[in-house]
């Protein structure tokens, strides 16, 4: 059996011989071949380079071409910053500048970052065998979000319809890019939509399922896998988002794993993730990362589960980490050698944090992944910037990355449990929740 028939067989919620394996690497495998993620992401060569790498280093069943929730914006005309270690961030809103969708450039695949992307995938689908293509697509709302910015929540009150139209505009841009990727070589379309964590059970019935469905009842018509991948807590929507009709749901450490496998039984559908992306890989060691799959793997077992990161691999994951990983997932001796290590205690030392002793002045911290490379990272950290601009006061804001040990000491100084999360004066206000432009003054000027 070829390694990408296990990742099959799991996608069709059967009974595998292991749990399948998914490392969704992103910009990491710019960093397995020395390069900057700014030139990686704009290079059929090293995207090819770097997956090959990842590939030999980590066993994968099944891989993303890139992880790149900007490539659709870029070619619809919005301003993309970029770094050296992250991904792209979208830095203006056309939506939000006064165009229409009429005003938009035609959506075409010959532009941008495509070509280079669609190069890469047929290479790789001709050189590699053995190891499933994941084509990774921007999902209809977080698109939206990237076009008409955190103007979209009060839209979805005071304009549902418009709303309505932006996202079936949407995930016709999504059914050309799913298109694009299985006529390439990629097996599996996954949907990323990192925004929907964001809005209610019901704001996502009645503006996300119905795009959703149409765009994933596409890929099965292509005869290729979908995946909906959403990071952050989900934890509301998980309800609604397995009566999609997606083959996999995908999530991240925000969601307990039991809970997550417990919908997916009912609804008879593939689901994975939860690797732990900072604590463990970024942050951890070898034995962290194995007691950690371990974990994940005693959680979801063999029927259905694909074993992965709660989202893409941040650049500067030491690859030892990954490789232990792989490790205990491929090789049943090894887990069971792994059981034997005692798990060490979290040594959090709380006084690096970026935090007053006392909250004497107003203050708003923001407890992130990376604004830089996480959607609702970014647009809640714009949300806070808007509602501050609007009041005439001094204000403190700081963003804490838990990319680093500082933003996790100010994480657990706080009592923070999810991300994105806003803290007033120290105290959780809004969590994993972008709160609307108003909603936001009127909580900061209570403070």
């Amino acid at each position: 059996m070829k390694r990408k028939d296990i990742l099959f067989n799991a996608l069709q919620g059967k009974e595998t011989p292991r749990a399948a394996w998914v490392p969704f690497t992103g910009v990491h495998a710019a960093a397995l071949i020395d390069e900057k993620a700014c030139d990686y992401l704009q290079s059929s060569e090293l995207i090819i380079k770097g997956i090959k790498e990842a590939v030999k280093l980590y066993s994968p069943d099944g891989i993303p071409v890139i992880f790149d929730l900007q490539t659709e914006a870029e070619v619809l005309g919005c301003e993309l910053k970029w770094a050296d270690e992250a991904p792209p961030s979208v830095v203006n809103h056309p939506l939000e500048m006064g165009k229409t969708l009429a005003d938009l450039p035609e959506f075409d695949l010959t532009k941008g970052r495509f070509p280079a992307i669609l190069e890469a995938t047929r290479v790789l689908k001709n050189d590699l065998d053995d190891v499933a293509l994941y084509g990774l697509i921007c999902g209809p709302f977080t698109l939206a979000l990237h076009l008409l910015g955190n103007n979209i929540f009060l839209e979805m009150y005071d304009n549902p319809d418009y709303i309505i139209e932006l996202m079936e505009y949407c995930k016709n841009i999504a059914v050309k890019v799913a298109e694009a990727y299985i006529d390439a070589g990629c097996d599996v379309i996954a949907v990323v939509d990192p925004m929907t964590s964001q809005i209610s059970p019901d704001h996502f019935e009645e503006f996300i399922t119905k795009p959703l469905n149409g765009l994933f009842d596409f890929v099965r018509s292509k005869g290729a896998f979908s995946s909906l991948f959403v990071c952050g807590d989900a934890t509301r929507n998980l309800d609604v988002m397995f009566k999609t009709s997606c083959d996999n749901i995908s999530v991240d450490e925000n969601i307990p794993m039991d809970m997550v496998k417990g919908f997916a039984v009912e609804s008879k559908k593939s689901f994975g993730g939860n690797l732990k992306l900072t604590t463990v890989l970024l942050l951890g060691s070898e034995d962290d990362s194995k007691l950690d799959a371990i974990n994940c793997l005693d959680i979801g077992g063999h029927k259905g589960y694909i074993i992965a990161p709660g989202c893409d691999i941040p650049y500067s994951v030491p690859p030892a980490n990954i490789i232990a990983v792989s490790e205990v997932i491929l090789d049943e001796y090894k887990r069971e050698i792994a059981r034997k290590i005692v798990a060490r205690e979290a040594d959090i030392d709380v006084s690096i944090a970026d935090l007053p002793d006392e909250f004497n002045d107003t203050r708003v911290d923001i407890i992130t992944l990376d604004s830089k490379a996480c959607p609702p990272c970014q647009y809640m950290l714009e949300a806070v910037n808007r509602a501050v601009e609007q009041i005439d006061s001094d204000i403190v804001v700081k963003e804490h990355k838990i990319t680093d040990k500082e933003g996790i000491a100010a994480m657990v100084k706080l009592g923070v449990k999810n991300i994105p999360t806003i803290c007033i004066n120290g105290k959780v206000a809004f969590s994993s929740i972008i709160p609307d432009t108003d909603k936001l003054v009127a909580a900061i000027r209570s403070a």
